[in-house]
C-alpha cells in the first residue's frame, strides 16, 4: 500500500523494494512476497530511468522466483507483468551486466506456460533476437535467451511463424559461437529443436543446420540432455526433408551413423537418449536410399542392442 500510494516518487519505490528484499530470508513471508511481483514490476516500469532501482527490483524478483521454483510453486505472471519486463528490456538493452541478469529472470519466468504465453503476446521475441545479436559473445545471455526462445516456440497456439523464422540464423550463430560450451550449446540445440518443430526452416536451411547439430554432438558427447535434444532436433529436420538425412550420412567431418552408435554406447543408462536416437533412426528409414545405407552400416545390430537394453520401454 505504501508503494502503491506514491508510484511517482522514486525514493518510496526504492525503499519499498529494499524492505521487501529484507523479508526474503523469512520463510513465513514467502506467501506474501508472491503477491508482490506486480507491484515490483510496476515500480520498475514507472522508474525505468533508474538503473539502481531496476537492478534491485530484478534481484528481488529473482529471489522470489527462485524460492517459488524450489518449493514447486509455478508463478504464472500475467500480461501486465510481462509488459513491464519487456519495457525494462527495451530501456536498458545496451547494458550488458543488467541484461544478463534480466535474461536469467526471463528464463525463470518462462518456465510457466502461462507466463511464456504472456511474454509471447507482448512481443518479446524480436527483442530477444536483438539481444542475442548484440551480445553473441556473452555465454550467460545466450544460454538464457535460447531457453526463453524454446519456451516461447513450443507453445501450441503459436501465431508467430514469421517472427520465429527470423530466429533461426541467430540461434544457429549462438550454437556456432559456443559449440565448446556445453551449457550454451544444450540451450541452443533445444531452441533449434523447437524451431524445427514449428516448421521455421526453408530448403536451404536443412543441410547446414543438420551439420551444425552434428558438430554440437561431437563437441559435447558426454552431455545426455544435449545429445537427446540434438537428436530430437535432427529427427524433426529429417521428418521435413531427405536432405537432412543425407547430410547426416554424408557429413564431411565423419559418419553421422557412427556418431549415433557412439552416443548410444556412451549413454547406455539413459533411456531418454535411446528414445531420441530411435526416433531419429525411425525418421531416417522413411527414405529408401537412406535405409539401404543404414543397413549396410549394420544399424539393425544397434537396434537389437537397444531392444535388449530397454526391454520395458
Amino acid at each position: 500500500e505504501f508503494m502503491q500510494a506514491s508510484w511517482e516518487i522514486e525514493e518510496v519505490q526504492a525503499k519499498g523494494i529494499q524492505h521487501l528484499a529484507s523479508l526474503v530470508k523469512d520463510k513465513s513471508a514467502f506467501p506474501y512476497l508472491l503477491t508482490c511481483t506486480e507491484v515490483i514490476t510496476h515500480a520498475m516500469k514507472t522508474h525505468t530511468g533508474s538503473l539502481d532501482l531496476q537492478v534491485e527490483g530484478c534481484i528481488l524478483l529473482h529471489e522470489i522466483l527462485s524460492q517459488a521454483l524450489e518449493q514447486g510453486v509455478m508463478m504464472a505472471l500475467d500480461e501486465r507483468v510481462a509488459s513491464c519486463l519487456l519495457h525494462t528490456v527495451r530501456k536498458h538493452s545496451e547494458n550488458e551486466v543488467f541484461i544478463s541478469m534480466l535474461c536469467t529472470l526471463l528464463m525463470m519466468v518462462s518456465a510457466s506456460e502461462v507466463a511464456a504465453e504472456n511474454l509471447r503476446k507482448v512481443g518479446i521475441i524480436p527483442d530477444l533476437l536483438s539481444i542475442l545479436r548484440r551480445f553473441l559473445h556473452n555465454d550467460k545471455i545466450c544460454c538464457s535467451c535460447c531457453a526463453v526462445l524454446w519456451s516461447l516456440a513450443v507453445s501450441e497456439n503459436n501465431a508467430d511463424q514469421a517472427v520465429l523464422a527470423s530466429a533461426l540464423p541467430v540461434t544457429s550463430a549462438v550454437l556456432q559461437e559456443h559449440l565448446q560450451n556445453g551449457v550454451v550449446a544444450e540451450s541452443a540445440c533445444s531452441a533449434l529443436w523447437a524451431l524445427a518443430l514449428q516448421g521455421c526452416l526453408t530448403d536451404s536451411d536443412y543441410e547446414p543446420t543438420a551439420a551444425l547439430l552434428l558438430d554440437a554432438l561431437r563437441m559435447n558427447p558426454e552431455r545426455a540432455v544435449l545429445v537427446r535434444n540434438g537428436c530430437l532436433a535432427l529427427a524433426s529436420l529429417v521428418r521435413l526433408s531427405e536432405t537432412a538425412a543425407l547430410a547426416i550420412l554424408l557429413d564431411p567431418k565423419g559418419s553421422g551413423v557412427e556418431l549415433i552408435k557412439d552416443e548410444y554406447h556412451l549413454h547406455l543408462e539413459e533411456p531418454g537418449v535411446a528414445e531420441a536416437l530411435c526416433l531419429l533412426i525411425n525418421e531416417m528409414v522413411q527414405y529408401d536410399e537412406v535405409m539401404l545405407d543404414l543397413r549396410s552400416q549394420k544399424m539393425e545390430k544397434l537396434l537389437c542392442e537397444m531392444k535388449l537394453q530397454f526391454p520395458f520401454s
